[in-house]
């Protein structure tokens, strides 16, 4: 019987991914009001900046922590397809709105996918393998 733990650790450079990546986004946020880099390049860093968080600190096979990370911002998605934030009465919380979101996008479910595939595509050309 093989036992699966969870081990952690901290991994400096996936932490330094996630904090360029999160002053990148912040910056999106702040001063891109396009049609093209906030909706979706955000979109696909976003997905790439939970994946590099994850790895930051927990030992996960990359396939496991990108799986996890899609099936995660897949839920996000549905909660906004489902309405959650009204449905809370968080409406008038521009934190809720902005971290949950409001609107249900299948091109945001096709960001997501392209975000992690760019995380499978770089980790197996830097590590060789998964």
């Amino acid at each position: 019987m093989v036992k699966n733990s969870l081990k952690l650790q901290f991994h400096k450079t996936y932490f330094a991914l996630t904090v360029l990546l999160f002053c990148i986004e912040v910056l999106i946020a702040m001063y891109v009001h396009d049609t093209i880099v906030r909706p979706y390049i955000g979109d696909v860093l976003v997905v790439i900046l939970i994946y590099c968080f994850i790895k930051s600190f927990l030992d996960l096979k990359v396939i496991t922590a990108a799986i996890f990370v899609l099936l995660f911002s897949f839920g996000v998605e549905t909660l906004q397809y489902l309405a959650i934030v009204d449905k809370l009465h968080l409406q008038n919380s521009k934190m809720a709105r902005t971290v949950i979101g409001t609107s249900f996008s299948w091109i945001d479910i096709l960001t997501y996918v392209i975000g992690i595939g760019m995380v499978l595509l770089v980790e197996k050309t830097v590590k060789k393998s998964y």
